[in-house]
C-alpha cells in the first residue's frame, strides 16, 4: 500500500503543477479517392480538485500503513 500512496501522491503533486497534458493522434481522412493522413494534437485536462484528491487520498495510505491493532 505504500507504494501506491507513494504514487498517487507523485501523479496528484504532477496534475497540480501542469493541469493537463497534449499528445499527438494520426488520423486518416477520405476525401473522395484520397486518403490523406494528418496528425491532430489533442488536449487532456486534469481538473485541480481531482489532482488534490490524489494527494490527499495518497497521504492517507501513506500515513495509515504502518498503523497496526493490537489486542
Amino acid at each position: 500500500m505504500r507504494i501506491v500512496g507513494i504514487i498517487l501522491v507523485a501523479i496528484g503533486a504532477l496534475g497540480l503543477g501542469w493541469q493537463g497534458f497534449s499528445y499527438v493522434t494520426i488520423e486518416k481522412t477520405e476525401d473522395g479517392p484520397n486518403a490523406v493522413w494528418r496528425e491532430k494534437e489533442r488536449t487532456v485536462w486534469v481538473p485541480p480538485l481531482v489532482s488534490g484528491i490524489a494527494v490527499v487520498s495518497g497521504l492517507i495510505l501513506l500515513a495509515s500503513n504502518g498503523r497496526r491493532e493490537e489486542m
